[in-house]
Protein backbone atom coordinates (compact mmCIF):
# COMPACT_ATOMS: atom_id res chain seq x y z
CA UNK A 1 0.00 0.00 0.00
CA UNK A 2 1.13 3.14 -1.10
CA UNK A 3 0.98 6.27 0.99
CA UNK A 4 2.15 9.60 -0.12
CA UNK A 5 -0.03 11.93 1.53
CA UNK A 6 -1.68 12.50 4.94
CA UNK A 7 -4.19 14.45 6.77
CA UNK A 8 -2.76 14.89 10.30
CA UNK A 9 -5.62 16.22 13.05
CA UNK A 10 -4.29 17.25 16.35
CA UNK A 11 -1.10 18.54 15.21
CA UNK A 12 -0.27 20.48 17.69
CA UNK A 13 -1.10 18.01 20.81
CA UNK A 14 1.30 15.88 22.15
CA UNK A 15 1.33 12.76 19.74
CA UNK A 16 1.22 15.65 16.84
CA UNK A 17 3.14 17.67 17.30
CA UNK A 18 6.16 14.77 17.98
CA UNK A 19 4.33 12.66 15.23
CA UNK A 20 4.51 15.71 12.46
CA UNK A 21 8.46 16.15 11.97
CA UNK A 22 9.18 12.00 11.82
CA UNK A 23 6.61 12.10 8.65
CA UNK A 24 8.44 14.55 7.28
CA UNK A 25 11.74 12.89 7.72
CA UNK A 26 9.94 9.59 6.08
CA UNK A 27 9.20 11.49 3.22
CA UNK A 28 5.15 11.74 4.00
CA UNK A 29 3.33 15.34 2.69
CA UNK A 30 1.38 16.23 5.23
CA UNK A 31 -1.83 18.42 5.35
CA UNK A 32 -1.94 19.24 9.40
CA UNK A 33 -4.81 20.72 10.90
CA UNK A 34 -4.68 23.64 13.05
CA UNK A 35 -7.17 24.70 15.56
CA UNK A 36 -6.18 26.82 18.35
CA UNK A 37 -2.82 26.02 19.28
CA UNK A 38 -0.55 26.66 16.24
CA UNK A 39 1.49 24.05 14.37
CA UNK A 40 5.35 24.39 15.13
CA UNK A 41 6.55 22.05 12.32
CA UNK A 42 7.54 24.38 9.14
CA UNK A 43 8.51 22.84 6.06
CA UNK A 44 7.65 22.50 2.23
CA UNK A 45 6.30 19.22 3.10
CA UNK A 46 4.13 20.14 5.29
CA UNK A 47 1.07 22.23 4.41
CA UNK A 48 -1.23 23.76 7.61
CA UNK A 49 -4.68 24.19 7.48
CA UNK A 50 -6.57 25.89 10.35
CA UNK A 51 -10.24 24.33 10.75
CA UNK A 52 -12.75 23.13 13.56
CA UNK A 53 -13.81 19.64 13.68
CA UNK A 54 -16.98 21.19 14.48
CA UNK A 55 -17.63 22.50 10.85
CA UNK A 56 -19.41 20.16 8.72
CA UNK A 57 -17.85 21.09 5.59
CA UNK A 58 -14.00 21.06 6.69
CA UNK A 59 -13.69 17.08 6.25
CA UNK A 60 -14.37 17.65 2.06
CA UNK A 61 -12.25 20.27 2.10
CA UNK A 62 -9.21 18.78 4.22
CA UNK A 63 -9.46 15.26 2.84
CA UNK A 64 -8.98 16.51 -0.98
CA UNK A 65 -6.09 14.82 -2.14
CA UNK A 66 -4.91 12.74 0.95
CA UNK A 67 -3.88 9.05 0.68
CA UNK A 68 -4.63 8.20 5.07
CA UNK A 69 -5.68 10.24 8.14
CA UNK A 70 -4.35 10.24 10.93
CA UNK A 71 -7.07 11.39 13.24
CA UNK A 72 -5.42 12.28 16.22
CA UNK A 73 -7.25 15.73 17.76
CA UNK A 74 -10.01 15.48 20.76
CA UNK A 75 -11.43 17.67 23.71
CA UNK A 76 -10.73 15.66 27.06
CA UNK A 77 -13.15 16.58 29.80
CA UNK A 78 -15.26 18.97 28.42
CA UNK A 79 -19.39 18.15 28.59
CA UNK A 80 -19.82 21.01 26.09
CA UNK A 81 -17.32 20.75 23.17
CA UNK A 82 -17.32 16.41 23.60
CA UNK A 83 -20.29 15.81 21.25
CA UNK A 84 -19.46 18.36 18.94
CA UNK A 85 -15.64 17.86 18.61
CA UNK A 86 -14.96 13.98 19.23
CA UNK A 87 -18.23 12.58 18.13
CA UNK A 88 -19.59 14.80 15.43
CA UNK A 89 -15.92 15.50 14.19
CA UNK A 90 -15.08 12.21 13.82
CA UNK A 91 -17.99 11.30 12.05
CA UNK A 92 -17.63 14.02 9.79
CA UNK A 93 -14.21 12.94 8.70
CA UNK A 94 -15.08 8.82 8.53
CA UNK A 95 -17.93 10.00 6.29
CA UNK A 96 -15.78 11.67 3.73
CA UNK A 97 -13.34 8.76 3.60
CA UNK A 98 -15.77 6.97 2.96
CA UNK A 99 -17.12 8.78 -0.09
CA UNK A 100 -14.10 10.38 -1.65
CA UNK A 101 -13.34 7.15 -2.87
CA UNK A 102 -9.44 7.59 -2.47
CA UNK A 103 -8.95 6.72 1.28
CA UNK A 104 -6.11 4.30 1.24
CA UNK A 105 -6.19 3.86 5.36
CA UNK A 106 -7.98 5.54 8.19
CA UNK A 107 -5.83 5.80 11.48
CA UNK A 108 -7.62 6.54 14.54
CA UNK A 109 -6.31 7.33 17.80
CA UNK A 110 -7.78 5.16 20.91
CA UNK A 111 -6.68 4.79 24.46
CA UNK A 112 -6.46 2.82 27.20
CA UNK A 113 -9.10 4.75 28.73
CA UNK A 114 -12.01 2.44 27.04
CA UNK A 115 -11.37 -0.57 28.83
CA UNK A 116 -11.43 1.60 32.61
CA UNK A 117 -7.56 0.92 33.48
CA UNK A 118 -7.55 1.87 37.28
CA UNK A 119 -11.20 2.04 37.77
CA UNK A 120 -11.59 -1.69 37.37
CA UNK A 121 -10.23 -4.60 38.57
CA UNK A 122 -8.06 -6.53 35.59
CA UNK A 123 -6.74 -9.43 37.04
CA UNK A 124 -4.34 -10.32 33.52
CA UNK A 125 -2.88 -8.35 31.30
CA UNK A 126 -5.58 -6.21 28.84
CA UNK A 127 -4.97 -6.82 25.26
CA UNK A 128 -7.28 -6.13 22.23
CA UNK A 129 -10.13 -8.38 23.00
CA UNK A 130 -11.42 -7.15 26.54
CA UNK A 131 -14.81 -5.41 25.59
CA UNK A 132 -15.38 -1.39 25.85
CA UNK A 133 -15.68 -0.63 29.44
CA UNK A 134 -14.75 2.92 29.97
CA UNK A 135 -14.18 4.93 33.39
CA UNK A 136 -16.21 8.13 34.31
CA UNK A 137 -15.96 10.57 32.22
CA UNK A 138 -16.59 12.32 28.69
CA UNK A 139 -13.29 11.49 27.71
CA UNK A 140 -13.37 8.21 27.97
CA UNK A 141 -16.78 7.89 27.10
CA UNK A 142 -15.84 9.55 23.81
CA UNK A 143 -12.84 7.72 23.03
CA UNK A 144 -15.58 4.29 22.85
CA UNK A 145 -17.73 5.86 20.87
CA UNK A 146 -15.08 6.76 18.60
CA UNK A 147 -13.93 3.40 18.30
CA UNK A 148 -17.60 2.17 18.04
CA UNK A 149 -18.25 4.33 14.57
CA UNK A 150 -14.62 3.61 13.36
CA UNK A 151 -15.19 -0.95 13.72
CA UNK A 152 -19.16 -0.21 12.11
CA UNK A 153 -17.39 1.92 9.12
CA UNK A 154 -15.64 -1.15 8.33
CA UNK A 155 -18.17 -3.41 8.86
CA UNK A 156 -20.63 -1.48 6.50
CA UNK A 157 -18.23 0.33 3.92
CA UNK A 158 -15.19 -1.79 3.90
CA UNK A 159 -13.45 0.98 5.43
CA UNK A 160 -9.71 0.63 6.20
CA UNK A 161 -9.38 1.16 9.47
CA UNK A 162 -6.72 0.82 12.27
CA UNK A 163 -7.11 1.77 15.79
CA UNK A 164 -3.84 2.48 17.93
CA UNK A 165 -5.06 2.92 21.23
CA UNK A 166 -2.32 4.61 23.43
CA UNK A 167 -1.71 4.04 26.82
CA UNK A 168 -1.12 7.74 28.81
CA UNK A 169 1.61 9.50 27.04
CA UNK A 170 4.36 11.14 28.92
CA UNK A 171 6.64 13.77 27.38
CA UNK A 172 9.10 16.45 28.27
CA UNK A 173 8.42 16.22 32.08
CA UNK A 174 5.29 14.85 32.28
CA UNK A 175 6.77 11.92 34.84
CA UNK A 176 7.78 14.21 37.45
CA UNK A 177 5.09 16.39 37.21
CA UNK A 178 2.99 13.35 37.83
CA UNK A 179 5.32 11.97 41.00
CA UNK A 180 6.82 15.12 42.77
CA UNK A 181 4.61 16.93 44.69
CA UNK A 182 5.44 20.87 43.75
CA UNK A 183 3.39 21.59 41.03
CA UNK A 184 2.28 21.46 37.43
CA UNK A 185 0.45 18.74 38.77
CA UNK A 186 0.27 15.77 35.55
CA UNK A 187 -2.42 13.49 35.96
CA UNK A 188 -4.35 11.39 38.78
CA UNK A 189 -4.08 11.21 41.80
CA UNK A 190 -3.52 14.60 42.78
CA UNK A 191 -1.36 13.68 46.00
CA UNK A 192 -2.48 17.33 48.04
CA UNK A 193 -6.14 16.19 47.17
CA UNK A 194 -5.17 12.52 48.54
CA UNK A 195 -3.05 14.00 51.04
CA UNK A 196 -4.44 12.82 55.03
CA UNK A 197 -1.51 12.82 57.95
CA UNK A 198 0.05 15.39 59.53
CA UNK A 199 3.22 15.01 57.84
CA UNK A 200 1.69 14.51 54.53
CA UNK A 201 -0.80 17.44 54.23
CA UNK A 202 2.66 20.06 55.93
CA UNK A 203 4.64 19.49 52.21
CA UNK A 204 1.68 21.38 50.11
CA UNK A 205 1.29 23.65 53.59
CA UNK A 206 5.19 24.83 53.40
CA UNK A 207 5.59 24.12 49.65
CA UNK A 208 8.03 21.33 50.39
CA UNK A 209 9.06 18.68 47.38
CA UNK A 210 8.88 15.12 47.46
CA UNK A 211 8.37 12.10 45.48
CA UNK A 212 5.14 10.36 45.81
CA UNK A 213 4.81 7.17 46.59
CA UNK A 214 1.59 5.62 45.81
CA UNK A 215 0.64 2.14 47.65
CA UNK A 216 -2.78 0.56 48.01
CA UNK A 217 -4.23 -0.23 51.47
CA UNK A 218 -1.83 -2.27 53.12
CA UNK A 219 0.96 -0.75 51.41
CA UNK A 220 2.07 -2.81 48.07
CA UNK A 221 2.79 0.17 45.72
CA UNK A 222 0.51 0.85 42.62
CA UNK A 223 0.67 -0.96 39.29
CA UNK A 224 0.73 1.30 36.25
CA UNK A 225 1.53 0.82 32.38
CA UNK A 226 2.13 4.23 30.50
CA UNK A 227 3.53 4.62 26.90
CA UNK A 228 6.67 7.23 26.17
CA UNK A 229 6.10 9.93 23.43
CA UNK A 230 9.29 8.19 21.04
CA UNK A 231 7.06 5.03 21.24
CA UNK A 232 3.35 6.38 20.89
CA UNK A 233 4.91 8.36 17.49
CA UNK A 234 6.81 4.53 16.84
CA UNK A 235 3.25 2.84 16.66
CA UNK A 236 1.59 5.66 14.55
CA UNK A 237 5.26 5.04 12.13
CA UNK A 238 5.13 1.40 11.12
CA UNK A 239 1.01 1.43 10.72
CA UNK A 240 1.13 3.67 7.99
CA UNK A 241 0.70 1.85 4.91
CA UNK A 242 1.04 -1.35 6.56
CA UNK A 243 -1.42 -4.28 5.50
CA UNK A 244 -1.77 -6.06 8.39
CA UNK A 245 -2.85 -3.41 10.02
CA UNK A 246 -5.91 -2.80 8.43
CA UNK A 247 -9.06 -3.77 10.41
CA UNK A 248 -7.20 -3.91 13.22
CA UNK A 249 -6.67 -2.35 16.75
CA UNK A 250 -3.57 -2.34 18.66
CA UNK A 251 -2.62 -1.80 21.87
CA UNK A 252 0.72 0.89 21.62
CA UNK A 253 2.07 1.23 25.68
CA UNK A 254 5.73 0.84 26.81
CA UNK A 255 8.02 -2.25 27.29
CA UNK A 256 6.50 -2.97 30.51
CA UNK A 257 4.56 -1.68 33.58
CA UNK A 258 5.87 -0.25 36.40
CA UNK A 259 5.65 -0.31 40.51
CA UNK A 260 5.07 3.29 41.73
CA UNK A 261 7.58 1.83 44.91
CA UNK A 262 10.49 1.59 41.92
CA UNK A 263 9.36 5.00 40.36
CA UNK A 264 9.64 6.86 43.56
CA UNK A 265 13.03 5.27 44.80
CA UNK A 266 14.40 5.88 41.46
CA UNK A 267 12.89 9.38 41.18
CA UNK A 268 14.06 10.12 44.87
CA UNK A 269 17.46 9.02 43.97
CA UNK A 270 17.80 11.36 40.56
CA UNK A 271 16.21 14.41 42.40
CA UNK A 272 17.49 14.04 46.01
CA UNK A 273 14.45 14.33 47.37
CA UNK A 274 12.49 12.50 50.18
CA UNK A 275 9.88 9.48 49.44
CA UNK A 276 6.24 10.24 50.61
CA UNK A 277 3.63 7.47 50.67
CA UNK A 278 0.32 8.17 50.22
CA UNK A 279 -2.19 5.35 50.40
CA UNK A 280 -4.90 5.18 47.44
CA UNK A 281 -7.85 2.98 47.55
CA UNK A 282 -10.15 2.09 44.60
CA UNK A 283 -6.97 2.20 42.25
CA UNK A 284 -6.56 -1.65 40.74
CA UNK A 285 -3.34 -2.37 39.25
CA UNK A 286 -3.43 -3.00 35.06
CA UNK A 287 -1.22 -3.79 32.82
CA UNK A 288 -0.69 -4.02 28.90
CA UNK A 289 -0.39 -7.06 26.64
CA UNK A 290 1.28 -5.59 23.52
CA UNK A 291 2.19 -8.42 21.73
CA UNK A 292 0.02 -8.17 18.81
CA UNK A 293 1.44 -4.96 17.99
CA UNK A 294 4.82 -6.37 18.37
CA UNK A 295 4.20 -9.17 16.15
CA UNK A 296 2.02 -7.47 13.85
CA UNK A 297 3.66 -4.40 13.55
CA UNK A 298 7.49 -4.53 14.54
CA UNK A 299 6.83 -2.47 17.22
CA UNK A 300 9.61 -2.69 19.73
CA UNK A 301 9.08 -0.12 22.58
CA UNK A 302 12.25 1.35 23.89
CA UNK A 303 11.26 3.49 26.93
CA UNK A 304 10.90 1.77 30.14
CA UNK A 305 10.41 4.11 33.20
CA UNK A 306 13.78 4.64 33.62
CA UNK A 307 14.29 5.87 30.55
CA UNK A 308 11.39 8.19 30.98
CA UNK A 309 12.27 9.66 33.79
CA UNK A 310 16.25 10.27 32.95
CA UNK A 311 15.04 11.97 29.34
CA UNK A 312 12.51 14.04 31.84
CA UNK A 313 15.34 14.74 34.30
CA UNK A 314 17.21 16.16 31.48
CA UNK A 315 14.42 17.86 29.85
CA UNK A 316 14.33 19.90 33.52
CA UNK A 317 18.39 20.43 33.35
CA UNK A 318 18.18 21.92 30.30
CA UNK A 319 16.12 24.74 30.96
CA UNK A 320 13.53 23.92 28.40
CA UNK A 321 9.62 25.31 29.08
CA UNK A 322 7.12 22.88 29.53
CA UNK A 323 4.50 23.22 26.83
CA UNK A 324 1.13 24.71 28.48
CA UNK A 325 -1.71 21.80 28.78
CA UNK A 326 -5.71 22.51 29.07
CA UNK A 327 -6.18 19.36 31.14
CA UNK A 328 -3.97 17.93 33.54
CA UNK A 329 -3.79 14.31 32.21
Amino acid sequence: MKIKNILLTGASGKIGRNLLPELVKAGYFVKALEFEEPVLCRDKRVEIIKGDLRDPGLAKKILRGMDAVIHLANVKENRELFMETNIKGTFYLLDEAKNCGHTKQFIQAGSDARVGIFYYPHPFPIDETHPHSAYPGYYAFSKVLEETMCEQYAIQYKLPITILRFSWVFDEDDILAHITLKKPDFGVPVCREIAKTKEQKEYFEKNMDGVAKLVHPGGKPGIRHIVGIKDAVQGVLLSIGNESAIGQAFAIAGPAPFSYGELAKYVSKKLNLPVVEFELEGFYDFTHNIAKARSMLGYNPQYDIFRIVDEAVEFRRSGKRRTPTKYIG
